[in-house]
């Protein structure tokens, strides 16, 4: 089971589920009266009717005919199917799964031994049935996952979450007895960050009442809760800022190396963390901005800025080792892992027990290597049995004990690929495969090809196109272009079965955009459309659209967009900037009101990314990119499919409500469908998401497709 421990985040939009009604905020003055405030209460009678007239809609319109019902089925056979792939982790001597398929829509917790593991069927003991544990509680549970003690590896903490949303029940579990454990540590519902400290004491952040929420909607106290006692009266070990993002506490149990720590994340791109020892919190010296993790005796920094030490700089996007004892006593002797070049970038790293594993990008494909410390220096060699045009990935198995690994092989028109290996100093033999993903579409006449656009300023702006080979050049092929352009997070292209079913398989085209804000090319292509930088993002992003109708591949009448979350905003702008480069919009789980994103759920956990709206200075420039204040009256836009969930803990389903509604009011084409559960994923089980892919597919078949 994987343990490196991280500090720091890496990941997109998070927040915390809230039911009460948010009210108007008293510092809006700059913008006339929102006439469609009231939709942000989330399950008030009349916002939850409204919500029922518009999927009541999108459900005629898109949802009754023949060919609809078709392809939902066949979506659903998909992700149904037994022959995916059942990914596992290492707990002990045993490799568990979880696993969703027709007979368990809600899921079987489920594990088995290496050996049979290797087999083409191999034979599963259930540890946790969520539908039947949701049949006799009265409860919609959603599996959250599981946190496992270590090393003894028995008792485990289990998530369980209601319909969906982040914020998630706690209880303890004992894997052998295959039980909950009576009178055992659980939480109420929230969104909690647990960790074990020992076998009978937890560290936890959680709602512990008024003034223990950062003003994210985070915890931003530590306590340490000792079994048997009550959890109010856990001592408290760190207390954050209340404008800060949050903050959490874990132990690392390697042997000989059991420390706790503590880490204050300050906004999304900045953190302290500290040790805690003897009871005393003691700093780690390192940039706000730098994410760090530990293993063994190493210290790992990851810049996002240039760092100056002694007489050398550090360029952002590096990695960083150095050992951390002596780094506490104030050496600062740091090795170089990996240095940025101009059009390469640090995906991610994993330790095993005497190695480290590199997942990079060159020009958005993957390179993965082998680190390995030897007569004082780190040597690198390439991980063995990568092909060399896949998209890949690769994580320890437990990086405690060993130095086995699962690499994660596949490419847009190859299914994935699961293969086991061990590293060695020369990197080891090849991995073996382990498990194959089915072939779900047929990709006869299919091919995958790189392109580059330029930007309003010149910048080169790579991008993924999967399409016919013999496509014909005369701009008449549907065609979807899919972007994200935020948080640092990289688009790569992968085996997407449900879009090459629904789409490709059909003869059109498919296009993933590589814009700034994402992390394709480190940090500065990152921050290079942070905050009043943000347009550069969109500006990428039609300019990829333009070169696909300059390169005759499709026209603006077939050419359809497609982001959600962050990609909900991205593609939000390019309905309201430039409305007549495209022929349909899929606007997913979307932030668009960006007056007051801050003000619904954690939205001022984002402000990092994109400014602070109550500062006049901010609001400027955060107005040129929201959508809900840049659409008007007086334009033509294409049609619009706006979809959200009601259980969306994290962007609230007020940003999509709202566009609809001011639309609506407009008198433009939009559908908009709200599921009521599935938190920021949109569905809780396979049959809704084989719905909702359904209605997207269908509706943009319906305006890219036809004559």
């Amino acid at each position: 089971m994987t343990l490196f421990i991280r500090f720091g985040c890496r990941v997109a939009l998070a927040f915390i589920w809230i039911t009460m009604p948010i009210s108007p905020a008293a510092d809006i003055t700059a913008e006339p009266a929102d006439p469609h405030l009231w939709l942000e209460e989330v399950a008030g009678e009349k916002q939850l009717d409204w919500v029922k007239a518009r999927n009541a809609e999108a459900v005629a319109t898109l949802a009754t005919g023949a060919d609809f019902k078709d392809l939902e089925a066949r979506l659903l056979a998909i992700l149904d199917s037994r022959e995916k792939i059942p990914y596992v982790s290492r707990i002990g001597d045993r490799y568990y799964n979880f696993w969703r398929d027709a007979a368990h829509p809600r899921g079987l917790w489920r594990r088995t031994t290496l050996e049979q593991y290797r087999t083409p069927e191999p034979a599963w003991e259930t540890v946790l049935d969520l539908d039947a544990l949701a049949t006799a509680e009265a409860e919609n549970w959603v599996w959250h996952g599981a946190s496992v003690h270590e090393p003894e590896d028995r008792l485990c903490l289990v998530k369980l979450s209601r319909g969906g949303a982040d914020a998630d029940v706690v209880r303890e579990f004992d894997l052998e007895t295959r039980q909950f454990v009576d009178g055992g540590f659980t939480l109420p519902e929230a969104k909690s960050r647990i960790a074990w400290r020992n076998r009978d004491s937890l560290f936890v952040a959680t709602d512990f009442g008024p003034g223990t929420l950062t003003t994210s909607g985070y915890p931003r106290t530590v306590r340490e809760w000792a079994r048997g006692t009550p959890l109010a009266a856990a001592p408290l070990v760190y207390a954050g800022q209340p404008d800060d993002m949050s903050v959490t506490g874990w132990h690392d149990p390697t042997p000989g190396f059991e420390r706790d720590f503590i880490s204050r994340q300050i906004t999304f791109w900045t953190n302290e963390f500290f040790l805690r020892r003897d009871d005393r919190l003691v700093p780690i010296d390192k940039p706000a901005d730098a994410n760090a993790g530990v293993h063994r005796e190493w210290l790992f920094l990851e810049l996002r800025s240039p760092w100056t030490v002694g007489d050398t700089t550090y360029a952002a996007g590096s990695l960083l080792a150095t050992n951390f004892e002596r780094f506490l006593a104030g050496d600062r002797q740091l090795d170089v892992l990996f240095e940025p070049a101009e059009r390469t970038s640090l995906v991610a790293y994993s330790p095993t027990r005497n190695h480290v594993l590199l997942t990079t990008l060159d020009q958005v494909r993957s390179r993965l290597f082998v680190l390995s410390h030897r007569d004082g220096a780190w040597h690198r060699v390439p991980l063995p049995g990568v092909p060399p045009v896949a998209t890949a990935s690769v994580a320890a198995v437990d990086e405690l004990d060993g130095d086995d690994y699962f690499l994660t092989t596949a490419t847009p028109l190859e299914p994935t690929t699961l293969s086991l290996g061990t590293v060695g100093e020369d990197g080891g033999a090849e991995p073996t495969p382990l498990k194959r993903s089915p072939v779900f579409f047929d990709t006869a006449g299919l091919v995958v090809s790189q392109h580059e656009a330029t930007s309003a300023d010149g910048t080169r702006i790579p991008y993924f196109q999967i399409a016919p080979a013999n496509l014909p050049a005369d701009g008449s092929t549907p065609t979807l272009l899919y972007g994200y352009g935020g948080f640092e997070i990289p688009l790569v292209p992968g085996y997407d079965p449900l879009a090459g079913a629904a789409w490709l398989e059909r003869g059109r085209a498919y296009v993933i955009a590589n814009i700034r804000g994402g992390g394709e090319f480190g940090p500065a292509w990152h921050q290079a459309a942070l905050k009043q930088n943000r347009p550069r993002a969109y500006e990428d992003f039609a300019a990829v659209a333009e070169d696909l109708i300059a390169r005759k591949v499709t026209s603006p009448r077939r050419l359809g967009i497609k982001g959600g979350s962050n990609g909900g905003l991205l593609v939000g702008n390019m309905y309201a900037r430039r409305p007549e480069l495209f022929g349909a919009v899929d606007c997913q789980v979307p932030l668009l009101d960006m007056r007051r994103f801050n003000k619904l759920l954690a939205g001022a956990s984002w402000m990092g990314e994109y400014g602070n709206p109550d500062l006049p200075e901010e609001w400027a420039f955060i107005r040129t990119f929201s959508p809900y204040h840049m659409v008007a009256t007086d334009r033509e836009y294409p049609p619009l499919l706006i979809t959200t969930s009601t259980r969306d803990d994290r962007v609230h389903p007020a940003h999509a409500r709202k566009l609809a509604a001011r639309l609506l009011e407009y008198g433009k084409r939009v559908l908009s469908y709200e599921n009521i559960e599935g938190g920021h994923g949109g569905a809780a089980n396979n049959r809704q998401k084989a719905f909702m892919d359904a209605l997207a597919w269908t509706f943009l078949d319906q305006e890219l497709g036809g004559k």
